[in-house]
C-alpha cells in the first residue's frame, strides 16, 4: 500500500465524505423564523408579567415630589403591596375596570404610581404621597392638612438645598426655577435653591420633608370624606403639584383615589442622572448623583423622618 494513503486511512481525525456532506447539509439549514419568534415573544411576554406582577422601574420626569423625588431619578415600583388590578398591568388589552385581586389598603406616607383618570392627556402615571384613607375626613386650610378634625403636626426645618447649576428641566423648561427668589451661592461657589421646607408627621409616625413657598389656590380644599376603596394624593412639592386637590380640568386627580387606579408603591432609587448626560457614555458617570443611589422611599414610622433625610 501506497504510504501515503495509508497515512491518510489511518489519520484518525481527517472527515471522511459522509461527515463532509452532514456537515455542509448543516450549513445550509434553513433558519426556523417561527421558533425564532416564539422565543423573542415568550421572553416578552416573561418581562412584561414580571413588570404587571412583581416590579417595574419607574423614571421621575417632574418635579411634584420634590424635595424626596428629584428629576432624574430611576425607582422600583413594586406591584403586589395592594393587590393587583387594571393599574398594575404594564400594557392594558382590557377595558378600564375598578377590580381588584388581592386588595389591601395603603398606609400613611406610601409613595404610590397611579392611573390619571379617564379623560387625561396625556394618560401617563403619576406619582403621589398617600396623606387620606378610606374613612378619614380630610380638609386644607391654608396649606395645612386637617385630618380627621385635627391638624397634621408640621415643623419648619433648615431648608433642603435643591442643585441650580443643573438644567432639572421637565417638559423643556427649567422645573425648578419657580424657587429662583431662593437661589443662594454657596461657600464653594455651588448654586443651589433653599425654599422653604417643613417635616409632615402622619397620625401612624409616618414622616417626610415638604416644600410650601407659596400661596396657592390649592392651599384650601373643602372638608370631604374619604369612601371606601378610595385614598387622598398630594405631592411633596404642595405648591407645583397636580394631585387630588387639583380638578382633573387641570391635569389633576378630581378628589379622593380609588385604589384600583394604584399600580404601585415605590420602593426605593436604584440610580439618579442630573440632566447632563448625553448618548456620549463619557458624560454618563459624571451626571450620577451617587448620594441618591438605593434611597429607601418608605418612611419610618416614628416620626423622625430618617428615611428622607
Amino acid at each position: 500500500m501506497d504510504s501515503a494513503a495509508a497515512a491518510t486511512a489511518d489519520d484518525p481525525v481527517a472527515p471522511d465524505a459522509d461527515s463532509k456532506a452532514a456537515s455542509s447539509k448543516a450549513d445550509k439549514e434553513p433558519v426556523n423564523w417561527l421558533a425564532e419568534f416564539r422565543g423573542l415573544a415568550l421572553m416578552l411576554l416573561s418581562v412584561l408579567a414580571f413588570h404587571s406582577i412583581i416590579a417595574k422601574p419607574f423614571y421621575i420626569p417632574s418635579a411634584s415630589m420634590v424635595p424626596n423625588l428629584m428629576v432624574g431619578d430611576r425607582l422600583v415600583v413594586s406591584k403586589y403591596p395592594y393587590g393587583w388590578n387594571w393599574s398594575s398591568m404594564s400594557f392594558h388589552p382590557l377595558a378600564r375596570g375598578d377590580w381588584r385581586i388581592a386588595p389591601a389598603t395603603p398606609e400613611y406616607g406610601d409613595i404610590v404610581v397611579l392611573m390619571p383618570p379617564e379623560g387625561t392627556v396625556p394618560m401617563t402615571e403619576y406619582i403621589k404621597r398617600v396623606v387620606a384613607l378610606p374613612g378619614d375626613t380630610i380638609a386644607l386650610v391654608d396649606g395645612r392638612i386637617i385630618l380627621n378634625g385635627e391638624e397634621v403636626p408640621r415643623e419648619m426645618v433648615p431648608a433642603v438645598q435643591l442643585p441650580a447649576d443643573n438644567p432639572n428641566i421637565c417638559n423643556g423648561d427649567d422645573c425648578l426655577r419657580a424657587f429662583g427668589l431662593y437661589l443662594t451661592r454657596l461657600e464653594d461657589g455651588t448654586m443651589v435653591y433653599e425654599p422653604p421646607t417643613y417635616r409632615e408627621t402622619l397620625p401612624n409616625g409616618a414622616s417626610f420633608l415638604v416644600i410650601d413657598h407659596m400661596v396657592d389656590q390649592l392651599d384650601n380644599y373643602p372638608e370631604t370624606v374619604i369612601p371606601d376603596g378610595h385614598v387622598f394624593l398630594m405631592g411633596d412639592n404642595r405648591d407645583h403639584s397636580a394631585d387630588s386637590r387639583a380638578p382633573q380640568a387641570g391635569k389633576g386627580l378630581g378628589g379622593p383615589v380609588p385604589i384600583s387606579d394604584i399600580g404601585g408603591r415605590a420602593e426605593f432609587i436604584t440610580f439618579s442622572l442630573d440632566g447632563t448626560a448625553s448618548w456620549n457614555p463619557l458624560t454618563w458617570i459624571p451626571a450620577l448623583r451617587p448620594d441618591r443611589a438605593w434611597t429607601s422611599l418608605r418612611p419610618p414610622l416614628d416620626g423622625t423622618g430618617t428615611a428622607d433625610d
